[in-house]
């Protein structure tokens, strides 16, 4: 059943995952408006849904004061924060920037969501668990983060952002969720941004050698961003949710060796493989307890990871044939860090 005309802002709109929620919101009858810098969106994400009913784009930075064109309206009845940078090349190229955009962006849109009474979604991330020692993670765990290393100005940032959230639920100045997203993937990722499925699969595609990192062991937990999607609404819409946080993720848990005999299977590469050593602070172990989803929303994925991989991999192939930005030029620097 479609939604009557709720105003939806989705912040980080035209990225990966922010493009599949537009189409969805705009699916179910919301307005939405998407808000980007366009710092790591692909245009053509954008593209493909301009000219759509009900939905403008604002090209803007959510740690620069907010555009007159948002802060006036006053119809806006969902705010979904998912601007940020994910990919470990992409967030550590402006380590200050991503910092910035988690404290200062959360802040502005936690303000504009107590100004139009406005439900709010923070896009929160499983990388505040960091290298983690309990196993699978749960909510309660206040994990193992380096606060200083090459991945802090985002581990610490969305630690941040969770804290300011919670701060203006708990104080009733806004009606406040917050989803810790693990590993998604899926159509309209960024064949250079560093997720390791894009990483294997474009490797595949373009006949490079597929790169590992470390001996393979590690382990991850891959959620189709449709079901990403539909989890993050269903979070939203929900009435009378705790003020806690909620892990989205596919609790199906493969090591990267096993992730990559499947991509190998999908694209019947002959690709050579070649093994680099493991980023800092790289997590050896990565799956989400979804039993809090599960009881709130009765939400669980869908998608098999087989099925999930024939997807993309008919994305990335589809892009390879006609000439895809960035699919032949992929770097030797790439790494497969758990990244949403």
């Amino acid at each position: 059943m479609k939604q009557s005309a709720i105003v939806a802002l989705v912040a980080g709109g035209a990225g990966f995952i922010g493009s599949h929620l537009c189409r969805a919101l705009l699916d179910r009858g919301f307005e939405v408006i998407c808000l980007d810098n366009l710092q790591t969106a692909r245009q053509i994400n954008l593209v493909s849904l301009e000219g759509a009913r009900g939905f403008t784009f604002i090209h803007a930075d959510i740690v620069d004061p907010l555009p007159d064109s948002v802060t006036r309206r006053r119809d806006i009845g969902r705010i979904y924060n998912l601007a940020c940078a994910a990919s470990p090349p992409q967030y550590q190229a402006d380590p200050e920037h991503t910092m910035l955009t988690s404290v200062v962006g959360t802040d502005r849109l936690l303000r504009l969501a107590e100004q139009t009474r406005a439900r709010f979604l923070l896009t929160s991330t499983s990388e505040v668990y960091g290298d983690p020692e309990a196993h699978p993670q749960r909510e309660e765990y206040r994990g193992w983060v380096n606060c200083t290393g090459p991945r802090a100005c985002y581990d610490e940032g969305k630690r941040a952002a969770e804290a300011i959230a919670f701060d203006f639920g708990r104080l009733g100045r806004a009606d406040v969720r917050v989803a810790r997203i693990f590993n998604t993937y899926g159509p309209n990722m960024h064949p250079d941004d560093g997720r390791v499925i894009s990483n294997l699969l474009c490797q595949a595609l373009s006949g490079e050698d597929i790169t590992i990192y470390g001996d393979g062991s590690q382990t991850r937990s891959f959620c189709f961003v449709s079901d990403m999607v539909d989890g993050l609404m269903q979070l939203m819409e929900a009435d009378g949710i705790e003020l806690a946080p909620v892990n989205l993720g596919n609790p199906e848990e493969f090591t990267i060796l096993q992730l990559l005999e499947r991509v190998v299977a999908q694209t019947r590469s002959t690709s050579r493989v070649s093994y680099k050593s493991l980023p800092i602070d790289d997590p050896r172990r990565r799956r989400p307890d979804i039993g809090r989803a599960r009881d709130l929303l009765g939400w669980t994925p869908r998608v098999s990871l087989e099925e999930g991989l024939r997807i993309t991999c008919d994305f990335f192939a589809t892009e390879l044939r006609s000439g895809g930005d960035d699919i032949r030029r992929l770097g030797g620097d790439n790494r497969q860090i758990a990244a949403e």
